[in-house]
């Protein structure tokens, strides 16, 4: 069988990715893969901008809320189950839409099966000792001393993400790009065709700071009370993530609300500055566009190139 047609929306957070990857999926008849690390957790809702089911259109999502937040989502994980949902999306004849932010996510579906060297238990609790008794930064520090595009992917306070990475990488002594291109079969069963967002960078900041102060606005601290009284540890992996880690500081008492909200805003900037970054340099085919995602014209655009690309 020939290669199924795939599109994958990439671009910083807060350019309107989802919201272009679902206009796509209603034109050309499509359904979506998300390829966001946080969006993967149930209950993480409000600080993730996740798209709610009855902003969905009928259309189908997957890999949105998919595990639980008690337990750690890796990479090839998330690859092995992205490509299962492709494989029945092509036996249905249906487009995926590749939709997310998590480079090392897209990057493990396209270029091949991350298989995890064996874990070392006592490694990784001197890495978590480390990471706990030295100021915040400490262990994205590290990483990006091991392997600097590995820590463009990740956010300085995922504690957990930067642990697991730097273990893999001694474990493995190489970097994780080489261990992914190594360990596994690119997709072959699909051609993909990567469209990029990339807003004006003023338009962009001041997006992310209104986007920011709305989620507080709606609920977020409200939302990590609610998780935290669920049971669900301070450790879940997407505590780390940003507004969640911001929120937790201001329950602790370490910030003020507006001081988390700033420091949201701000580290949000760099992550979308990094994860522009990433994609330019490790998607160099993808075709650019330098708007948001949630406009007529995004879309008709999209609509063109991918027609175009088909024909």
């Amino acid at each position: 069988m020939a290669a199924a047609p795939c599109i994958a929306v990439v671009g910083p957070t807060a350019s309107g990715k989802s919201e272009l990857a679902l206009e796509l999926a209603e034109r050309l008849g499509g359904e979506i893969v998300s390829f966001d690390s946080v969006q993967a957790y149930r209950h993480f809702d409000i600080g993730t901008a996740k798209t709610q089911p009855p902003e969905r259109r009928g259309i189908p999502h997957y890999l949105l809320d998919h595990v639980e937040p008690t337990r750690p989502y890796s990479a090839g994980e998330f690859a092995r189950d992205a490509r299962s949902v492709m494989r029945a999306l092509r036996e249905r004849r249906v487009l995926p839409v590749l939709a997310g932010g998590t480079g090392f996510y897209l990057e493990a579906l396209l270029n091949g099966l991350f298989r995890e060297p064996d874990g070392s238990p006592a490694l990784r609790e001197r890495l978590r000792l480390k990471a706990a008794s030295r100021p915040k930064g400490y262990m994205w520090r590290v990483l990006a001393k091991l392997d600097r595009k590995a820590a463009e992917a990740i956010h300085p306070n995922d504690t957990q993400k930067l642990v697991r990475a730097v273990e893999v990488i001694l474990a493995g002594n190489r970097p994780l790009a080489q261990q992914w291109r190594d360990s596994g079969e690119p997709l072959r069963a699909f051609r993909v065709l990567t469209l990029g967002l990339t807003p004006p960078r003023e338009a962009l900041r001041e997006r992310i700071e209104r986007r920011a102060r709305d989620m507080f606005a709606h609920g977020l601290v409200d939302e990590v009370e609610s998780l935290l009284g669920h049971g669900i540890p301070r450790s879940a992996q997407p505590f780390g993530s940003l507004g969640y880690a911001q929120c937790l500081d201001y329950l602790d008492g370490k910030y003020s609300l507006e001081d988390a909200i700033q420091s949201t805003v701000d580290q949000t900037r760099r992550y979308a500055k990094r994860q522009l970054t990433w994609f330019r340099n490790r998607a160099p085919a993808t075709l650019w566009l330098e708007a948001f995602g949630d406009t007529g014209d995004a879309a008709d655009w999209a609509e063109r190139e991918f027609r175009a690309w088909q024909s």
